[in-house]
């Protein structure tokens, strides 16, 4: 009863005080609003035109295919034309009435060829006063027409955008703008993944094939999330074909795949489902290494909508399951084993007034444990449960000015045991709720001009020092020509929830989630963020931006916890800025894409500064994809950064170790023992590589087959990965490796 009240009271009282005294305006005005949705299939089209020819305005769809339009002058009938890459443009004639909402929901027709010229109608002025710096929207399209290293995936794709770094070919883990692994915040439909690597990280556990879109920000993101100090994911996942049943296989030298997906009465399902089957690619990964690499994800979502329950609302309940085990099979080698857990339920709710709602509900679970058998690695474990409610609305006024509003309730259970490498043990458990609530005001009435301003207030924290916390934050768009606009954008991030990760590992497993410590001051981020967009040319696009991020309570593992009363986790502080220029031009059939980032981190703690693993100075990406027609798309990749920091043998000294005493003789003596420099003092050789794809997509009968082929590493650059310290050997990464995939479509 409680819960119901707290719905309905928003609603029912908030919305007279917004809407008071723009009455006057609505006479004179009505609005357009609808969905956009796929032809063949009724999924929704995120970040689509609508554009009205006559006044030169439009606006854009946002990550549910829902688009509005305001304050359009009544009484008149106009052309809107709906334009989105590789679709059909459509243009229909609309009468607007006054005091209405004039519902248009659209379906366009794809090409027969889905890789088309970018085409974006009216996008000048559609995005004249966007506040959104540092956003990349990314589709499913463009992921899948990249070489791949075994198949297609998110994070790895990621690795192109200006700002965000890899530490080599082994691992799909990124960092962004400086800060560390745990500082990305991850969303599958709203809900956190706290481990979303297959394989040692070779890999995300989001199968593309259930993406419909995904927004990246990688710096100064708006109130409305938190939890992390660096970027945050947001991927929104399929909703299943609403039009006819489908299925979907694909293969490649790793995985079997497959989708199912229809309509069921007012709604749609899909199901996915992936699974490893062979690792012997694996083994140019590992340095001709073989390991028992066993995986598979799994997921579900179902989609219902009845005008006759609640007009323009949208209800889905969605799962999400991925498992690893590691198991040599071998009582002398260690076992690794992971788990993430994933449901949720969504409401959301279109009114006439007009406001937006959204209801969620999630629980998300994560398991993992290093199991040593009789290895020489320690045990660890960890179980993170969060359970998190959360209750949205937004409210678009007559000026095209709005009002987002928000209040999150989240539970978070977690628990992590360890040896660490002297043998002392640790055991970290808690319990705790974070109550948070944010607002903003996005100033869009002007043409050239806009602005989000607004803040997250946590009510309470996780920790002791995580309640009553402002979390201010503001972005800015001005648009001081016609082909030109200026952005910027500041703000305060708060992090309660972080990761036990030693540095100075090759390869993380997996890292352990805990809440931070009480003796530990939640982990804090100031961001400073501007740049310039410009477009001269159709087709042409060029940005420029600078960032400057501070880094405050940022946890690092203590290498000196030698007795059971030392802290497991010592307070550091970082710093990284930089400059990141990209350029894009799309002009039929070519896509050419060219970035550059020149940047610099540091970490800090107990008085030491050093550079973190991640950071490199220079690096640069350039993308060519070809549209060679007839269903055949060519792409080439080829990426630099200068060397990433390691830590320099400087020679060996014989230091004595005691042996265990067997059969009554004590054992003993003297071994080798590496004398380090300082940390992460020296810099790996430069890394460079060329990736090579072709794509071959066919229709026979009623079938659709997609044949791929990528060729990796093609010139076979030596790559440096690491130095063995115990052998003297270089390992490199990747070699020159070929792969292929295969989909079919029924």
């Amino acid at each position: 009863m409680r819960f119901s009240f707290f719905l309905t009271l928003p609603i029912k009282f908030l919305i007279p005080i917004i809407f008071l005294g723009i009455s006057t305006f609505a006479q004179q005005t009505g609005n357009i609003r609808g969905f956009v949705v796929d032809s063949t299939n009724g999924e929704a089209l995120a970040f689509c035109n609508v554009f009205i020819n006559e006044l030169s305005a439009g606006a854009s769809t946002n990550e549910r295919g829902l688009y509005l339009i305001k304050s359009i002058p009544s009484g008149k009938e106009y052309a809107v034309s709906i334009s989105y890459v590789g679709y059909r443009t459509k243009t229909l004639q609309v009468f607007v009435r006054p005091e209405k909402v004039t519902q248009l929901d659209v379906q366009l027709v794809p090409l027969s060829i889905e890789l088309q010229t970018i085409e974006k109608v009216g996008e000048k002025i559609i995005r004249e006063n966007r506040t959104d710096i540092s956003l990349e929207r990314i589709s499913v399209k463009e992921l899948e027409i990249l070489p791949k290293g075994v198949e297609t995936d998110i994070f790895r794709t990621l690795q192109f955008i200006p700002g965000v770094s890899a530490t080599g070919d082994v691992t799909a883990k990124y960092y962004v703008r400086g800060g560390g692994g745990d500082q990305n915040l991850i969303l599958l439909n709203g809900i956190e993944i706290y481990n979303p690597f297959h394989s040692l990280g070779l890999f995300s556990v989001i199968d593309p094939d259930m993406i419909n879109n995904i927004e990246f920000y990688k710096g100064g993101f708006t109130s409305e999330y938190s939890g992390r100090l660096s970027s945050v994911m947001d991927v929104i996942s399929k909703d299943g074909n609403k039009n006819r049943f489908g299925l979907k296989g694909a293969m490649s030298f790793l995985t079997a795949k497959g989708l199912i997906e229809g309509p069921i009465p007012n709604g749609s399902f899909m199901i996915t489902g992936r699974k490893s089957y062979n690792n012997d690619v694996l083994k140019k990964f590992f340095d001709e290494q073989t390991i028992p690499i066993d995986f598979y994800d799994l997921s579900f979502k179902v989609n219902y909508s009845s005008e006759d329950i609640f007009e323009n609302a949208k209800f889905a309940a969605f799962g999400f399951i991925s498992n690893d085990d590691i198991d040599y099979k071998d009582p002398l080698r260690e076992r690794f084993k992971w788990k993430n857990n994933l449901y949720g339920f969504e409401w959301l709710q279109v009114y006439d007034v007009p406001l937006f709602s959204r209801l969620g509900i999630s629980l998300s679970t994560f398991e993992g444990e290093v199991i040593p058998n009789l290895s020489s690695l320690k045990p660890r474990k960890n179980e993170v449960q969060d359970f998190t409610i959360n209750f949205d609305m937004n409210v678009v006024y007559e000026n095209r000015d709005e009002i987002g509003l928000g209040i999150k309730l989240k539970t978070i259970d977690s628990k992590f045991s360890q040896t660490n490498f002297v043998g002392i043990e640790s055991s970290i458990e808690k319990f705790a709720g974070n109550l948070s609530i944010y607002g903003k005001y996005k100033f869009l009435r002007w043409k050239n001009f806009g602005l989000d301003a607004g803040t997250r207030f946590n009510v309470t924290g996780l920790t002791s020092g995580g309640g009553g916390v402002f979390e201010p934050r503001v972005s800015l768009t001005y648009r001081f020509l016609p082909w030109a606009a200026f952005k910027a954008a500041w703000g305060i991030y708060l992090q309660e929830m972080i990761t036990v990760s030693d540095e100075s590992e090759i390869i993380s497993v997996f890292e352990p989630w805990i809440i931070t410590p009480d003796y530990i001051k939640p982990s804090k981020a100031i961001h400073y963020n501007a740049g310039i967009d410009i477009n001269v040319l159709r087709g042409l696009q060029i940005s420029v931006e600078g960032y400057y991020k501070l880094l405050q309570d940022i946890p690092i593992v203590n290498d000196q916890k030698f007795t059971v009363a030392d802290p497991d986790l010592l307070p550091g502080k970082g710093e990284s800025y930089g400059w990141e220029f990209l350029a894009n031009y799309s002009v039929d059939p070519f896509n050419f894409t060219a970035s550059y980032t020149l940047s610099w981190a540091y970490k800090e703690v107990n008085g030491w500064t050093y550079y973190p693993k991640y950071d490199t100075r220079h690096a640069g990406n350039v993308i060519l994809e070809f549209n060679l027609g007839s269903g055949w798309i060519a792409s080439a990749v080829w990426n630099y950064s200068s060397g990433y920091p390691f830590t320099q043998l400087i020679g060996f000294y014989d230091k004595y170790f005691p042996n265990n005493t067997q059969n009554g003789i004590n054992e003993s003596g003297f071994i080798p023992y590496a004398y380090l420099g300082d940390k992460n003092l020296g810099r790996l050789p430069a890394y460079h590589r060329l990736d090579l794809s072709l794509i071959k997509r066919l229709r026979v009968l009623l079938v659709n087959f997609e044949l791929g082929v990528s060729a990796i590493n093609v010139y076979d650059r030596k790559n440096v990965f690491y130095f063995n310290r115990d052998t003297g050997k270089t390992v490199n990464m990747l070699p020159f490796l070929l792969t292929g995939t295969l989909k079919v479509e029924i």
